[in-house]
């Protein structure tokens, strides 16, 4: 079931007048909860995971009244690569001391 809902955000100012249309697509579906082992779990369709990039873990959001089920994301991803590719250009350098002037190591000893 679809439920497609849209609401314009009219803006003017002396300059121009704006009209923005967002349209929000919901789609509501219902899935069965089936037995696994001693547990139960939710089965997705093929085109699910293929369509929300869902592979082998998702993370799980609890909210208050709702679990958000989405692909797991990876926010380090590709920063191996970055950082050689700084490093290769001289971009890695430090942007201030790592000990300050007044600062002296021995106390973290």
């Amino acid at each position: 079931m679809n439920e497609i809902f849209s609401f314009n955000l009219e803006f003017e100012n002396k300059c121009s007048n704006f009209v923005i249309t967002f349209i929000l697509i919901i789609v509501l579906m219902e899935v069965s909860i089936v037995q696994i082992g001693n547990s139960k779990g939710l089965r997705l369709s093929k085109t699910v995971l293929d369509k929300y990039k869902i592979r082998d873990t998702v993370e799980m959001i609890l909210e208050e009244e709702q679990i958000v089920i989405r692909a797991s994301t990876k926010p380090r991803q590709g920063w191996d690569e970055a950082f050689k590719a700084m490093n290769a250009n001289g971009d890695d350098q430090l942007l201030m001391n790592d000990v300050f002037d007044d600062e002296n190591p021995e106390e973290w000893k």
